[in-house]
């Protein structure tokens, strides 16, 4: 099965809508500054001309790195985020974004200091306490410690069990550590609370699918899209599981059918493109172009997914717009650098463009992940080792 299917597409799937609703809002009040009187009256804070300015630079950083980790550009967000720690009125807003931008760079340790300091601090409404709770589960993750990952994440739980993005977004962190097995416990203990959930239906199926139980995630699927009939899910899940199945003109027309019925999902665009492409179809025919189209759909929508990218970028090489195929694959690598695929089409890329130095690179880069893949499966316990082998299936060679 293509590793870009089994491995970023299914963590992306679920992720599209999730991080702007986890993000802490600015308030008026909170944004300017300003305090209430306990009657409701504006307080105007005592500060002199220079500390009010100070305090004025600080909320604009603070407003500009929200909306950098609004648009998940976290590397560039952080410093505008610790510009403005400590000065602003909204310090809650400003300590978690950071912690967000953290593990979105995958710096674990820092954010899990901070988001351990936000709970001692023990102000914070139950349901701040469990986007804390949550994103340390992350982050938690992210550093292999499942233990204290899952304890998070059910106390999360127990804090407002109907948030569905709770789980959710745990489940992702699994995914992208190919910690399935952990990933399964986390969507049941979801499922327990919402029984009902295509999402999580559809999450749990891939994590069975990953472990190999593929009768299991079957079901999993028949059920995410019977409780997703009349959504984008209920396109979703059976196109996916269609193309897992290397059952290809199913995947096509299905997809096919939801994006006829105004589902633009980029998620279900990109499935359409990658299933026309796995189809056979070549430049010219009426069946590549719908393919490109869904993909640059899918990209100019989610341009931060990089299942698209690669995907696009592998069409502009059969096309021959080897700048565009490096651009979209730049892009890809720069979003997941540890995708083994993308350093597999970047190598042809730049050995078409007859830069062969970066595309040895990118060739030595493929092979370093793939050893590094094979060394997670040859230690992996038992129930994980399995899993990791669907997760392995890059191209192992440019010749």
């Amino acid at each position: 099965m293509p590793e870009t299917l089994i491995s970023a597409f299914t963590r992306r799937v679920l992720l599209f809508y999730l991080y702007s609703l986890f993000i802490p809002h600015l308030s008026i009040a909170q944004t300017l500054g300003k305090t209430q009187s306990p009657s409701g009256q504006r307080m105007q804070p005592l500060q002199d001309d220079a500390s009010r300015a100070f305090n004025s630079q600080a909320e604009d950083e603070l407003k500009t790195g929200t909306a950098l980790t609004r648009r998940g550009n976290f590397s560039e967000a952080i410093p505008h985020i610790l510009a403005a720690r400590g000065k602003v009125a909204n310090e809650y807003a400003a300590s978690f974004n950071l912690a967000l931008c953290y593990v979105g760079t995958q710096e674990y340790k820092k954010a899990i200091e901070i988001l351990n300091d936000l709970l001692n601090d023990s102000h914070e409404p139950a349901n701040d306490s469990a986007n804390i709770e949550n994103l340390l589960s992350q982050a938690y993750v992210g550093n292999d410690q499942g233990n204290e990952a899952f304890a998070a994440l059910e106390k999360a739980a127990v804090l407002t069990p109907q948030n569905e993005k709770l789980y959710l977004l745990v489940a992702d962190a699994c995914s992208g550590h190919s910690d399935f097995a952990l990933g399964l416990r986390v969507v049941d203990v979801g499922l327990k609370n919402l029984p009902q959930s295509a999402r999580l239906h559809y999450q749990r199926a891939m994590f069975l699918w990953q472990l190999d139980q593929f009768d299991r995630a079957k079901a999993g699927f028949k059920l995410a899209g019977k409780f997703g009939k009349g959504t984008d899910m209920g396109y979703i899940s059976p196109a996916h599981e269609a193309l897992l199945s290397g059952n290809v003109p199913d995947a096509v027309k299905i997809a096919r059918d939801g994006v006829s019925k105004g589902f633009d999902n980029p998620v279900l665009l990109t499935i359409l493109g990658e299933a026309l492409v796995r189809s056979g179809v070549a430049p010219g025919e009426p069946g590549f172009t719908e393919a490109q189209n869904a993909l640059e759909k899918a990209v100019s929508a989610r341009p931060n997914d990089a299942t698209a990218q690669i995907a696009l970028g592998q069409i502009d090489l059969v096309t021959g717009n080897v700048n565009d195929a490096i651009a979209h694959l730049e892009r890809a690598r720069q979003i997941e650098p540890d995708q083994p695929s993308v350093y597999a089409s970047l190598g042809k890329a730049y050995q078409r463009s007859g830069d062969s130095q970066r595309s040895q690179q990118a060739f030595a880069m493929l092979e370093k992940l793939n050893e590094a893949q094979a060394e997670k499966i040859r230690s992996a316990p038992g129930d994980r080792k399995m899993g990791y082998v669907g997760d392995a299936d890059a191209e192992p060679s440019h010749r």
